[in-house]
Protein backbone atom coordinates (compact mmCIF):
# COMPACT_ATOMS: atom_id res chain seq x y z
CA UNK A 1 0.00 0.00 0.00
CA UNK A 2 3.17 2.57 0.74
CA UNK A 3 4.85 1.81 -2.35
CA UNK A 4 1.33 2.42 -4.19
CA UNK A 5 1.28 5.94 -2.40
CA UNK A 6 4.63 6.72 -2.99
CA UNK A 7 3.88 6.15 -6.96
CA UNK A 8 0.75 8.10 -6.90
CA UNK A 9 2.14 10.94 -4.86
CA UNK A 10 5.34 10.97 -7.80
CA UNK A 11 2.98 10.55 -11.11
CA UNK A 12 0.67 13.39 -9.17
CA UNK A 13 3.83 15.56 -8.88
CA UNK A 14 5.25 15.04 -12.46
CA UNK A 15 2.05 16.03 -13.74
CA UNK A 16 2.69 19.30 -12.36
CA UNK A 17 5.95 19.47 -14.08
CA UNK A 18 6.32 22.32 -16.30
CA UNK A 19 6.79 20.10 -19.64
CA UNK A 20 5.65 17.24 -20.59
CA UNK A 21 5.80 15.13 -24.00
CA UNK A 22 3.52 12.75 -25.43
CA UNK A 23 4.07 10.08 -27.90
CA UNK A 24 1.44 7.86 -30.09
CA UNK A 25 1.90 4.36 -31.69
CA UNK A 26 -0.56 4.41 -34.54
CA UNK A 27 -0.81 0.86 -36.11
CA UNK A 28 -2.92 -0.34 -37.98
CA UNK A 29 -5.42 -1.90 -35.30
CA UNK A 30 -5.24 0.41 -32.96
CA UNK A 31 -3.96 4.10 -31.42
CA UNK A 32 -2.08 4.29 -28.10
CA UNK A 33 -0.32 7.24 -26.18
CA UNK A 34 1.75 8.19 -23.06
CA UNK A 35 1.88 10.97 -21.44
CA UNK A 36 5.76 11.45 -19.77
CA UNK A 37 7.71 14.26 -18.68
CA UNK A 38 10.01 16.07 -20.54
CA UNK A 39 13.05 15.50 -18.84
CA UNK A 40 14.03 12.34 -17.38
CA UNK A 41 17.23 10.43 -16.22
CA UNK A 42 17.81 7.21 -15.13
CA UNK A 43 15.04 5.08 -13.54
CA UNK A 44 12.01 8.08 -14.00
CA UNK A 45 12.88 7.64 -17.80
CA UNK A 46 10.12 5.22 -18.26
CA UNK A 47 7.68 6.72 -16.04
CA UNK A 48 4.53 6.53 -17.73
CA UNK A 49 2.25 9.80 -16.23
CA UNK A 50 -1.30 8.67 -18.29
CA UNK A 51 -1.88 6.18 -21.13
CA UNK A 52 -4.82 6.18 -23.36
CA UNK A 53 -6.14 3.73 -26.72
CA UNK A 54 -7.94 4.52 -29.84
CA UNK A 55 -9.13 2.64 -32.83
CA UNK A 56 -7.11 2.48 -35.75
CA UNK A 57 -4.29 4.57 -37.09
CA UNK A 58 -2.81 3.86 -40.17
CA UNK A 59 -2.22 7.28 -42.27
CA UNK A 60 -2.98 5.96 -45.58
CA UNK A 61 -6.30 3.41 -44.91
CA UNK A 62 -8.55 4.79 -42.30
CA UNK A 63 -10.61 7.96 -43.41
CA UNK A 64 -9.17 11.21 -41.99
CA UNK A 65 -12.20 12.04 -40.20
CA UNK A 66 -12.56 8.70 -37.94
CA UNK A 67 -8.36 9.27 -37.70
CA UNK A 68 -9.00 12.17 -36.10
CA UNK A 69 -11.62 10.75 -33.67
CA UNK A 70 -8.80 7.99 -32.70
CA UNK A 71 -6.31 10.25 -32.15
CA UNK A 72 -8.63 12.29 -29.93
CA UNK A 73 -10.02 9.09 -27.82
CA UNK A 74 -6.20 7.69 -27.06
CA UNK A 75 -4.93 11.60 -25.91
CA UNK A 76 -7.99 12.33 -24.38
CA UNK A 77 -7.32 9.99 -22.43
CA UNK A 78 -3.58 9.86 -21.74
CA UNK A 79 -3.35 13.55 -21.22
CA UNK A 80 -5.59 15.16 -18.27
CA UNK A 81 -7.11 18.64 -18.65
CA UNK A 82 -5.29 20.38 -15.75
CA UNK A 83 -1.97 18.93 -17.98
CA UNK A 84 -2.76 19.50 -21.47
CA UNK A 85 -1.27 23.44 -21.40
CA UNK A 86 2.14 22.06 -20.67
CA UNK A 87 2.71 19.42 -23.68
CA UNK A 88 5.98 20.74 -25.19
CA UNK A 89 6.34 17.91 -27.93
CA UNK A 90 4.29 15.59 -29.31
CA UNK A 91 5.47 12.46 -31.56
CA UNK A 92 3.63 9.92 -33.21
CA UNK A 93 4.64 6.66 -35.05
CA UNK A 94 1.81 5.64 -37.42
CA UNK A 95 1.72 2.96 -40.05
CA UNK A 96 1.75 4.65 -43.63
CA UNK A 97 3.36 7.84 -42.68
CA UNK A 98 7.45 8.08 -42.99
CA UNK A 99 9.77 10.91 -41.66
CA UNK A 100 11.75 10.83 -44.84
CA UNK A 101 10.01 12.70 -46.69
CA UNK A 102 7.61 15.49 -45.11
CA UNK A 103 5.60 15.82 -48.71
CA UNK A 104 4.58 11.95 -48.21
CA UNK A 105 0.88 11.10 -48.45
CA UNK A 106 0.65 9.35 -45.22
CA UNK A 107 2.93 11.91 -43.64
CA UNK A 108 0.69 14.70 -44.63
CA UNK A 109 -2.54 12.94 -43.36
CA UNK A 110 -1.02 11.59 -40.44
CA UNK A 111 0.50 15.52 -39.50
CA UNK A 112 -3.08 16.84 -40.61
CA UNK A 113 -5.17 14.63 -38.62
CA UNK A 114 -3.05 14.54 -35.24
CA UNK A 115 -2.65 18.54 -35.56
CA UNK A 116 -6.84 18.60 -35.51
CA UNK A 117 -7.05 16.00 -32.66
CA UNK A 118 -4.40 18.53 -30.48
CA UNK A 119 -6.35 21.35 -31.19
CA UNK A 120 -9.37 20.33 -30.17
CA UNK A 121 -8.84 18.69 -26.86
CA UNK A 122 -6.71 21.87 -26.68
CA UNK A 123 -3.27 20.60 -26.65
CA UNK A 124 -0.44 23.55 -27.75
CA UNK A 125 1.63 20.78 -30.84
CA UNK A 126 4.65 22.82 -29.82
CA UNK A 127 7.25 20.52 -31.30
CA UNK A 128 5.19 17.97 -33.56
CA UNK A 129 7.27 14.84 -35.07
CA UNK A 130 5.54 12.58 -37.25
CA UNK A 131 7.39 9.45 -37.96
CA UNK A 132 6.82 5.52 -39.18
CA UNK A 133 5.37 2.73 -36.63
CA UNK A 134 8.50 1.09 -37.45
CA UNK A 135 11.14 3.86 -36.90
CA UNK A 136 9.23 4.71 -33.50
CA UNK A 137 9.64 1.23 -32.68
CA UNK A 138 12.93 1.09 -33.42
CA UNK A 139 13.44 3.70 -30.48
CA UNK A 140 11.83 1.69 -28.10
CA UNK A 141 14.70 -0.66 -28.11
CA UNK A 142 16.90 -0.06 -24.69
CA UNK A 143 18.92 2.82 -25.42
CA UNK A 144 17.20 4.44 -28.13
CA UNK A 145 19.18 3.48 -30.57
CA UNK A 146 20.03 5.32 -33.39
CA UNK A 147 21.70 3.32 -36.28
CA UNK A 148 20.18 -0.66 -37.18
CA UNK A 149 17.38 -2.77 -38.64
CA UNK A 150 14.21 -2.82 -37.76
CA UNK A 151 11.71 -5.84 -38.66
CA UNK A 152 7.87 -5.80 -38.49
CA UNK A 153 5.73 -9.10 -38.56
CA UNK A 154 2.36 -8.67 -37.61
CA UNK A 155 -0.71 -9.11 -39.78
CA UNK A 156 2.07 -7.45 -42.26
CA UNK A 157 6.08 -7.91 -42.62
CA UNK A 158 8.58 -5.23 -43.12
CA UNK A 159 12.31 -4.97 -42.65
CA UNK A 160 13.75 -1.14 -42.66
CA UNK A 161 17.14 -0.02 -42.35
CA UNK A 162 17.48 3.03 -39.76
CA UNK A 163 19.80 5.65 -39.93
CA UNK A 164 20.11 8.67 -37.92
CA UNK A 165 16.82 7.55 -36.60
CA UNK A 166 15.32 7.60 -39.95
CA UNK A 167 14.40 5.01 -42.24
CA UNK A 168 16.24 5.05 -45.69
CA UNK A 169 16.14 1.17 -46.97
CA UNK A 170 13.09 -1.40 -46.98
CA UNK A 171 12.53 -4.81 -47.73
CA UNK A 172 8.92 -5.72 -48.67
CA UNK A 173 5.50 -4.11 -46.74
CA UNK A 174 4.46 -4.34 -50.11
CA UNK A 175 0.90 -5.43 -48.89
CA UNK A 176 -1.23 -8.41 -49.07
CA UNK A 177 -1.15 -8.37 -52.65
CA UNK A 178 2.26 -8.41 -53.54
CA UNK A 179 4.00 -9.14 -50.54
CA UNK A 180 4.27 -9.47 -46.86
CA UNK A 181 5.46 -12.95 -46.83
CA UNK A 182 5.81 -14.30 -43.27
CA UNK A 183 3.41 -12.14 -41.71
CA UNK A 184 0.08 -13.19 -40.23
CA UNK A 185 -1.60 -12.62 -43.69
CA UNK A 186 0.57 -15.05 -45.40
CA UNK A 187 0.30 -17.58 -42.53
CA UNK A 188 -3.72 -17.25 -42.57
CA UNK A 189 -3.54 -17.64 -45.99
CA UNK A 190 -1.70 -20.63 -46.29
CA UNK A 191 -4.10 -21.88 -43.63
CA UNK A 192 -6.83 -21.71 -46.10
CA UNK A 193 -4.61 -22.98 -49.08
CA UNK A 194 -3.90 -25.86 -47.35
CA UNK A 195 -7.76 -26.93 -45.94
CA UNK A 196 -8.68 -26.65 -50.47
CA UNK A 197 -5.55 -28.47 -51.11
CA UNK A 198 -6.81 -31.10 -48.40
CA UNK A 199 -10.19 -31.02 -49.82
CA UNK A 200 -9.26 -31.26 -53.29
CA UNK A 201 -6.79 -34.14 -53.45
CA UNK A 202 -3.95 -32.11 -53.77
CA UNK A 203 -2.36 -31.75 -50.81
CA UNK A 204 -1.74 -34.12 -47.72
CA UNK A 205 -4.09 -34.03 -44.49
CA UNK A 206 -3.93 -31.43 -41.79
CA UNK A 207 -6.07 -30.31 -39.30
CA UNK A 208 -6.12 -27.32 -40.96
CA UNK A 209 -9.13 -28.46 -43.15
CA UNK A 210 -10.81 -29.02 -39.87
CA UNK A 211 -10.47 -25.82 -37.85
CA UNK A 212 -10.17 -23.56 -40.80
CA UNK A 213 -13.72 -24.89 -42.11
CA UNK A 214 -15.45 -24.36 -38.46
CA UNK A 215 -13.88 -20.70 -38.62
CA UNK A 216 -15.77 -20.17 -41.37
CA UNK A 217 -18.99 -21.56 -40.52
CA UNK A 218 -18.90 -24.93 -42.67
CA UNK A 219 -21.67 -27.04 -41.82
CA UNK A 220 -20.23 -30.07 -39.46
CA UNK A 221 -21.63 -33.00 -41.67
CA UNK A 222 -19.16 -31.49 -44.56
CA UNK A 223 -16.24 -31.55 -42.11
CA UNK A 224 -13.46 -34.57 -42.41
CA UNK A 225 -12.93 -36.63 -39.25
CA UNK A 226 -10.83 -38.88 -37.87
CA UNK A 227 -11.62 -42.39 -39.04
CA UNK A 228 -12.83 -44.28 -35.91
CA UNK A 229 -15.23 -46.95 -35.89
CA UNK A 230 -18.21 -44.31 -34.74
CA UNK A 231 -18.37 -43.82 -38.86
CA UNK A 232 -21.47 -45.09 -40.33
CA UNK A 233 -21.39 -46.20 -44.10
CA UNK A 234 -21.40 -43.09 -45.42
CA UNK A 235 -18.27 -41.87 -43.99
CA UNK A 236 -19.93 -39.70 -41.56
CA UNK A 237 -19.82 -39.49 -37.77
CA UNK A 238 -22.06 -39.12 -34.88
CA UNK A 239 -20.63 -37.10 -33.12
CA UNK A 240 -19.27 -34.24 -35.39
CA UNK A 241 -18.05 -32.10 -31.77
CA UNK A 242 -14.88 -34.30 -31.35
CA UNK A 243 -11.18 -32.74 -32.66
CA UNK A 244 -9.10 -35.00 -33.71
CA UNK A 245 -5.46 -35.07 -31.69
CA UNK A 246 -2.34 -34.68 -34.24
CA UNK A 247 -3.21 -35.35 -37.79
CA UNK A 248 -4.59 -38.38 -37.64
CA UNK A 249 -6.20 -40.38 -40.95
CA UNK A 250 -9.21 -38.73 -41.80
CA UNK A 251 -12.66 -39.72 -43.11
CA UNK A 252 -14.00 -37.65 -45.62
CA UNK A 253 -15.69 -38.88 -48.87
CA UNK A 254 -16.47 -37.30 -52.20
CA UNK A 255 -19.12 -35.66 -51.89
CA UNK A 256 -18.64 -34.01 -48.48
CA UNK A 257 -15.32 -32.77 -49.63
CA UNK A 258 -16.95 -31.13 -52.53
CA UNK A 259 -19.75 -29.42 -50.18
CA UNK A 260 -17.25 -28.39 -48.09
CA UNK A 261 -15.18 -26.12 -50.52
CA UNK A 262 -18.77 -24.91 -51.59
CA UNK A 263 -19.04 -23.27 -48.27
CA UNK A 264 -15.86 -22.53 -47.93
CA UNK A 265 -14.72 -20.12 -51.21
CA UNK A 266 -17.62 -18.29 -50.56
CA UNK A 267 -17.33 -17.46 -47.25
CA UNK A 268 -13.76 -16.12 -47.82
CA UNK A 269 -14.49 -14.13 -50.99
CA UNK A 270 -17.20 -12.16 -48.41
CA UNK A 271 -14.40 -10.53 -46.41
CA UNK A 272 -11.79 -8.36 -47.19
CA UNK A 273 -8.28 -10.47 -48.49
CA UNK A 274 -6.48 -9.04 -45.09
CA UNK A 275 -9.33 -10.50 -42.89
CA UNK A 276 -7.35 -14.10 -43.66
CA UNK A 277 -4.77 -13.24 -41.54
CA UNK A 278 -6.95 -13.92 -38.48
CA UNK A 279 -6.33 -17.63 -38.80
CA UNK A 280 -2.41 -17.37 -38.39
CA UNK A 281 -3.63 -18.72 -34.25
CA UNK A 282 -5.04 -21.69 -35.88
CA UNK A 283 -1.46 -22.69 -37.31
CA UNK A 284 0.02 -21.77 -34.45
CA UNK A 285 -2.44 -23.93 -32.33
CA UNK A 286 -2.46 -27.06 -34.95
CA UNK A 287 1.91 -27.00 -35.30
CA UNK A 288 1.41 -27.37 -31.39
CA UNK A 289 -0.17 -30.28 -32.00
CA UNK A 290 2.45 -31.66 -34.37
CA UNK A 291 0.97 -31.39 -37.22
CA UNK A 292 2.84 -31.57 -40.31
CA UNK A 293 1.29 -29.16 -43.02
CA UNK A 294 1.12 -26.16 -40.10
CA UNK A 295 4.78 -26.95 -38.79
CA UNK A 296 5.74 -26.39 -42.24
CA UNK A 297 3.79 -23.65 -43.01
CA UNK A 298 5.96 -21.59 -39.86
CA UNK A 299 9.14 -23.15 -40.95
CA UNK A 300 8.85 -21.35 -44.58
CA UNK A 301 7.27 -17.50 -42.92
CA UNK A 302 10.20 -17.76 -40.45
CA UNK A 303 12.36 -18.59 -43.44
CA UNK A 304 10.92 -15.86 -45.87
CA UNK A 305 10.97 -13.02 -42.28
CA UNK A 306 15.37 -14.36 -42.78
CA UNK A 307 15.62 -13.66 -46.25
CA UNK A 308 13.97 -10.21 -45.73
CA UNK A 309 16.21 -9.44 -42.66
CA UNK A 310 19.33 -10.38 -45.05
CA UNK A 311 18.58 -8.10 -48.17
CA UNK A 312 19.16 -5.15 -45.56
CA UNK A 313 22.94 -6.86 -45.14
CA UNK A 314 23.15 -6.67 -41.82
CA UNK A 315 26.50 -6.29 -40.30
CA UNK A 316 28.11 -8.77 -37.65
CA UNK A 317 26.28 -8.53 -34.40
CA UNK A 318 24.04 -5.72 -35.65
CA UNK A 319 21.20 -4.45 -33.78
CA UNK A 320 17.90 -5.86 -35.17
CA UNK A 321 14.63 -4.88 -33.39
CA UNK A 322 11.81 -6.90 -33.53
CA UNK A 323 8.20 -5.87 -33.11
CA UNK A 324 4.78 -7.62 -34.15
CA UNK A 325 2.86 -10.09 -32.54
CA UNK A 326 4.26 -13.19 -34.84
CA UNK A 327 7.46 -12.80 -32.89
CA UNK A 328 6.73 -11.61 -29.33
CA UNK A 329 7.66 -14.19 -26.05
CA UNK A 330 4.70 -16.17 -27.01
CA UNK A 331 4.82 -15.29 -31.18
CA UNK A 332 4.73 -18.87 -33.43
CA UNK A 333 7.30 -17.39 -34.98
CA UNK A 334 10.10 -16.30 -32.45
CA UNK A 335 11.90 -19.66 -31.82
CA UNK A 336 12.01 -20.24 -35.34
CA UNK A 337 13.40 -17.22 -36.39
CA UNK A 338 15.88 -16.44 -33.69
CA UNK A 339 17.71 -19.63 -35.20
CA UNK A 340 18.30 -18.28 -37.87
CA UNK A 341 18.68 -14.09 -37.55
CA UNK A 342 19.77 -15.04 -33.28
CA UNK A 343 20.36 -11.30 -32.58
CA UNK A 344 17.09 -9.62 -32.03
CA UNK A 345 15.57 -8.17 -29.73
CA UNK A 346 12.26 -7.87 -29.24
CA UNK A 347 9.60 -4.09 -28.32
CA UNK A 348 5.95 -4.91 -27.84
CA UNK A 349 5.38 -1.21 -29.47
CA UNK A 350 6.51 1.76 -30.95
CA UNK A 351 4.86 4.22 -27.80
CA UNK A 352 8.30 4.49 -25.82
CA UNK A 353 10.07 5.16 -28.82
CA UNK A 354 7.76 7.74 -29.65
CA UNK A 355 7.90 9.55 -26.27
CA UNK A 356 12.39 9.18 -27.02
CA UNK A 357 11.74 10.48 -30.17
CA UNK A 358 9.69 13.79 -28.51
CA UNK A 359 12.61 14.28 -26.24
CA UNK A 360 15.10 14.59 -28.43
CA UNK A 361 12.73 16.79 -30.53
CA UNK A 362 12.37 19.13 -27.17
CA UNK A 363 15.52 19.32 -26.30
CA UNK A 364 16.78 20.34 -30.23
CA UNK A 365 14.54 23.53 -29.84
CA UNK A 366 16.22 24.21 -26.25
Amino acid sequence: MGNDLNQEAEVARDLRAAELVVGLDAGGTRTRALLAPARASGAEGGRVLGEGAGGPGNALTVPPAQLVEHLVEALAAAVPDSARARVVAVAGGFAGATSASPDDPGSVRARTALTAALDRLGVPAGRLGIWSDIEAAFASAPGTPADGLALVAGTGAVAMRVTDRRATTTVDGDGWLLGDEGSGFWIGRSAVRAALRMADGRGPATLLALSVGRALGVPGECLPYEEVSSYDGEGAESDGSHAPEGTPPFSWPPLHREAYRMHLLPAVMAEPPIRLARFAPLVAEAAQRQDGVAEAILDEAAAHLADTVRALKPRPDERIVATGGLLGPEGPLTARLHTLVPTLDWVPDGCQGAVALARLDHGRRL
